[in-house]
């Protein structure tokens, strides 16, 4: 009887600035990467990258970038009305958020 294995791997890593190893061909790209944010004045530059293996699609990967995105704006988006409600909150009823009530 033949036993089948799948294998595969996937790395995924992502990067908000050079590494401390980085060549001068990247350090220059991070340079110009944060110069356009500054120029745009928003937004913020993320490099993406990911291997997997067998190869799947670019096409597919882009798919499951946007459901990843479209996940953290959930989460963000939760995180927002959280902070907002704990404003109206502290704002309303300071007393509750007092480190040492009086009793």
């Amino acid at each position: 009887m033949r036993v089948y294995k799948p294998e595969w791997q996937c790395t995924f890593s992502v990067n908000e600035g050079a590494e401390e190893s980085a060549d001068w061909k990247q350090r220059l790209a991070w340079q110009l990467r944060a110069l356009a944010d500054r120029l745009e004045g928003s937004g913020r530059t993320l490099r993406i990258d990911c291997n997997v293996i067998p190869e799947v699609s670019r096409e597919e990967v882009d798919t499951c970038l946007g459901k990843g995105f479209a996940v953290t704006q959930g989460l963000l988006t939760q995180l927002a009305h959280q902070a907002a409600c704990e404003g109206v909150m502290r704002d309303a009823r300071a007393e509750l958020f007092e480190e040492h009530p009086q009793l």
